[in-house]
């Protein structure tokens, strides 16, 4: 019932509404542990209502997708490490954010009609890390930014260097989570440029294993990191100088 009736009446009823004036109040930590118990319920409960509320508090499509159901994917997965939820629950909670997501992104905004394939970007997560749900979301802002993106997230780990042995590439996007994985990411973002088919590939990183320390990139062997999704693309097109903003 959540996906197939609350959410997609909830962005129907949003999308022919003036869009409020974006809200500078941001979910905080209670708020999300309060989302994600929301994402756990059998029957959702009260997510309509949830989610009527953050939207008609002026918080845009946008932040929802980076600062409501990005934190929300994290702290699922913690929850699971901590054996404080069981993998029916975790996998039944995110199968939901990602309805959410598509959705918002459907009524909100979609997919480009045109695509510039002269910018091409493959997206993946560090071997062994099973948070990905952040990826997707970083998927989504180069899509609608017009770039020709490959996305491996819902792919097997080994799937990786066979797309970049098989295409060419501008930009390799990884994201990490845990910062236990420092040496398999390193080791991944060597193996990728070596048998990347652009010899000049470059290679930007995020997720919250660079959140701390942001120049951490340099120790895995990228090129640069993004704080988020946001700032994803435009760090991508400075890397391929795309940008009239100086790097």
């Amino acid at each position: 019932m959540v996906e197939t009736e609350i959410i997609p009446r909830l962005m129907l009823a949003h999308q022919i509404e003036p869009p409020p004036q974006t809200s500078n109040i941001l979910p905080d930590a209670v708020q999300i542990a309060a989302f994600t118990a929301l994402m756990l319920a059998p029957a959702g409960d009260d997510l309509e209502s949830r989610l009527t509320e953050l939207l008609a508090t002026g918080l845009g499509p946008e932040s929802l997708l980076l600062d409501l159901l990005a934190p929300t994917a994290r702290h699922l997965g913690t929850l699971w490490e901590d054996d404080l939820c069981d993998f029916v629950e975790v996998t039944r909670a995110m199968g939901r954010l990602q309805r959410i997501m598509r959705e918002m992104t459907s009524r909100f905004g979609g997919e480009p009609t045109v695509v510039r394939s002269h910018r091409r970007i493959l997206l993946l997560p560090c071997p062994g890390d099973s948070h990905r749900f952040g990826l997707t979301v970083v998927e989504r802002f180069f899509r609608e930014a017009g770039w020709s993106v490959t996305c491996t997230a819902a792919e097997p780990d080994d799937v990786s260097l066979r797309r970049i042995r098989e295409g060419w590439f501008d930009i390799v996007g990884l994201s990490l989570a845990c910062e236990t994985l420092f040496p398999r990411m390193t080791e991944t973002v060597a193996a990728l440029r070596r048998h990347s088919r652009n010899a000049a590939v470059r290679v930007m990183v995020g997720g919250p294993a660079f959140a701390t320390d942001p120049e951490s990139f340099r120790c895995v062997g990228a090129d640069a990191s993004a704080g988020d999704a946001r700032h994803a693309v435009s760090v991508a097109e400075c890397l391929l100088d795309l940008s009239p903003i100086p790097c």
